[in-house]
């Protein structure tokens, strides 16, 4: 039987609650894997999605997300973290460029703080990358491409850190 939406967010509560913190995140990001490798999940819950940004769920008590992301085209992300909080970026479909960047001037005075690239690196359908708080990375999509994502928080309400390459 295919993985369903519930009982994936069940296992990753589960494993949330049972292994708090980065042993927790890193067992996430292979419940993510698993989901990817799962051809019926992925086609009844990331393909079939229309929407750029959707919480498919958002856990009461813990606060993670689970979202679907579709990009139907080219696109370019700045440079950016999650603030407080962790993702896991799961590609299912397309290709990712993902950069990671590291803070060489912290914002002040209300200007960007200032990063620079420590290394690239393509995401392929099947591929979960786990980042942790403060972790900064760009995402760049030259076609379209669908995402499972997994927020610690849901970071539509989450401050970040401002910022640009140096």
């Amino acid at each position: 039987m295919s993985t369903t939406l519930e009982s994936f967010a069940a296992s990753c509560k589960t494993v949330l609650t049972e292994q708090p913190g980065k042993p927790g995140w890193e067992a996430v990001c292979g419940l993510v894997r698993e989901a990817l490798a799962d051809k019926e999940f992925v086609s009844t819950y990331i393909l079939s999605s229309t929407e750029k940004r959707k919480i498919a769920y958002e856990d009461p008590d813990l606060g993670f997300c689970v979202c679907i992301h579709t990009y139907d085209g080219a696109a370019k992300g700045a440079p950016h973290d999650h603030g407080p909080t962790w993702a896991i970026y799961g590609q299912a479909e397309g290709e990712t460029e993902m950069t990671d960047w590291e803070m060489i001037t912290p914002p002040s005075d209300g200007k960007p703080g200032k990063v620079r690239q420590t290394r690239s690196y393509v995401m392929k359908p099947g591929d979960a990358h786990l980042y942790e708080p403060g972790d900064i990375h760009a995402p760049l999509r030259e076609h379209p491409t669908r995402l499972l994502r997994i927020e610690g928080a849901n970071t539509d309400k989450i401050d970040r850190t401002p910022m640009e390459p140096a």
